[in-house]
């Protein structure tokens, strides 16, 4: 007899890989209508705590790094595709924990999204930018929203399970 949870893991893992795709296409589409109609270092206020701009990030969250030769656009290349490779082993292992593979199907799609910068243009475009007050937060992109959604999910997704 075959074995059942295998069958169910590699079948249940096509919702995770689908919701993975789609954040990357998301992230993809939008970058490039951002540089389409904005120049580079262009801002457009959209609300008083909103723009919309091009900006491009050669590190990593919050550009971290970005300052340096060049090196960390193959390291952050490197870390992405070994993260995602690690994330496509958990959801196999794990798709049928809902939460924990909706946070790891975000991760996946934002890290890609973010390679597939690093591989094109060698840094990663932003276009996203909130400040409220005296705070303005780094801009940021589709892929980086994702990242982050799914790092509170998995949070969460531990904290719960830690409380059972």
């Amino acid at each position: 007899m075959a074995n059942k949870r295998s069958f169910s893991s590699r079948a249940s893992m096509l919702p995770w890989l689908g919701i993975a795709t789609i954040i990357i296409l998301l992230d993809q589409i939008t970058k490039i209508t951002a540089v389409r109609m904005l120049a580079y270092g262009e801002s457009v206020t959209v609300t008083s705590f909103f723009n919309f701009v091009h900006v491009y990030n050669k590190g990593a969250a919050f550009s971290f790094l970005a300052n340096h030769s060049g090196w960390q656009r193959y390291f952050f290349t490197i870390l992405g595709l070994a993260a995602s490779a690690f994330i496509i082993y958990l959801l196999y292992k794990h798709a049928g924990q809902r939460l924990f593979s909706w946070a790891l199907a975000l991760i996946l799609g934002g890290a890609i999204g973010n390679v597939i910068d690093r591989v094109l243009y060698g840094y990663v475009i932003d276009f996203l930018d909130f400040h409220v007050g005296g705070w303005h937060w780094p801009a940021f992109n589709i892929a980086d929203s994702a990242i982050c959604i799914g790092a509170v999910l998995f949070i969460y997704d531990e904290l719960r399970r830690v409380g059972k």
